[in-house]
């Protein structure tokens, strides 16, 4: 999916999907019949710049680059990759895109382009950084809004065979478009599913998951339910999580595994910068009101900064013994998120940990959640805000358009959902005061 793609099309194809990861890495494109195909291909398509700058909802305002000054001008998307048959929808395929400015250039807001930064400064340290992604999302009624299902069976291979008439053909056709499934299993909620893409280059990883989140919501449409990455879309169950598995390579070789299947020192380094950043970059990761919901002690969302090997308590988690399998996941991000600006940001930590050598904490052996003097993680998004308009390294990362946007939005979802009158409050106050 980061590949000039190909203009021709395959027999019987009508229409082309042509999409790009918008503000919040939400799928927005055209449809284009195939009859228009040759001259999208070469030309591009106009969109509205102000992809970049909306929200969820689509709605606009003043931000930086995209206002009523500049006109919400357009940006030209392009084919990125080959346009691959969408299984569930017969004539239909889908391409993904890359955006540039009308003359050529960059878009200087879009976030893919925060990542493709990162990803050349660790190739000129000498780095392949490779992720592997874990998503987790809800299946629900569409009426109802609620699980079909009722407990929690997390791994259950009954409850898996239950699903399986939707989460079978979600496997089988992300798997088709390119998208490699190593497994899926019911989460540890009602109606959770929990997907793993097999780990590639960042930049692949991060596309991939952008495309995963839309075609899921779209194969989940086409069979009865409605799909949410929402970080927390119900009370008293699990949220959402987005766990990245980081491995750095150089020249085919593995740069964490060390001596006796721990840590080599430039992991200890590349989790170290993680680890010292994850509190200040957590509106990366964490971008409404809601996500913060998720950080709760003892709910498998971290809460600190701690780390240990195989330990599911501790936000960033060692995992494997051999040069292939060593590999650091960190647990903190929302299912909901931007991929380009949560993985740019922690690979940019680990890379800053590298160049300074700095080292971890020491390992936390048991419960993460009660273990002391680890540094805390934003559990409101008044935190987060704060410590990312405080973060030079935020700043420098995302440059001061992207962050400012980024900021502003989230401090639009706090007051939209600060100002609203809940259906507890009404529920406690209003007969009874």
């Amino acid at each position: 999916m980061t590949k000039n793609g190909s203009r021709q099309l395959p027999d019987g194809m009508h229409s082309v999907a042509l999409g790009a990861g918008d503000l919040n890495g939400i799928l927005r494109g055209k449809r284009i019949p195939a009859t228009y195909w040759k001259q999208a291909s070469e030309h591009g398509i106009a969109l509205s710049a102000a992809i970049f700058a909306i929200d969820m909802t689509s709605d606009i305002w003043d931000t930086p680059y995209c206002n009523m000054e500049t006109g919400y001008h357009d940006c030209h998307m392009f084919p990125a990759g080959d346009v691959v048959p969408l299984p569930w929808e017969e004539g239909v395929g889908f391409c993904f895109g890359r955006v540039e400015e009308s003359h050529g250039a960059p878009v200087p807001i879009d976030p893919r382009g925060v990542l493709i930064d990162v990803l050349e400064r660790a190739s000129a340290m000498g780095f392949e950084v490779t992720i592997g992604s874990e998503l987790e999302f809800h299946l629900l009624d569409p009426q109802t809004r609620r699980p079909r299902d009722t407990g929690i069976q997390v791994y259950s291979l009954t409850r898996a065979a239950e699903l399986d008439h939707v989460v079978g053909p979600i496997r089988r056709h992300l798997d088709a478009i390119g998208i490699p499934v190593e497994q899926s299993n019911p989460e540890y909620a009602a109606g959770q599913v929990e997907v793993n893409i097999a780990y590639d280059e960042a930049l692949v990883t991060a596309d991939r998951s952008v495309v995963f989140r839309s075609m899921v919501k779209q194969i989940a449409h086409a069979h009865g339910y409605l799909a949410t990455f929402m970080a927390k879309p119900l009370k008293g169950e699990a949220g959402n999580g987005f766990h990245l598995h980081h491995s750095l390579w150089r020249e085919g070789q593995s740069v964490f595994h060390g001596q006796d299947g721990a840590l080599s020192p430039p992991g200890r380094h590349y989790l170290a910068g993680i680890q010292g950043r994850m509190a200040e970059i957590s509106l990366a990761g964490s971008t409404t009101p809601n996500a913060y919901r998720r950080r709760r002690p003892d709910s498998f969302c971290p809460i600190n900064n701690a780390w240990g090997y195989d330990n599911r308590s501790a936000a960033l988690r060692v995992i494997g013994h051999s040069p292939r399998t060593m590999r650091i996941e960190v647990r903190d991000g929302a299912a909901d998120c931007n991929p380009y600006y949560l993985i740019a940001a922690q690979i940019a930590a680990g890379l800053d940990g590298i160049e300074r050598q700095l080292e971890p904490s020491a390992p936390c052996t048991g419960n993460a959640y009660e273990s002391p003097g680890h540094e805390p993680l934003p559990i409101t998004i008044d935190d987060a805000i704060a410590r990312a308009r405080a973060s030079t390294f935020l700043a420098d990362l995302l440059g001061d358009d992207r962050l400012t946007i980024l900021i502003s939005q989230a401090e639009r979802e706090r007051d939209l959902v600060a100002d609203d009158i809940t259906a507890v409050e009404i529920d406690r106050y209003l007969g009874n005061f």
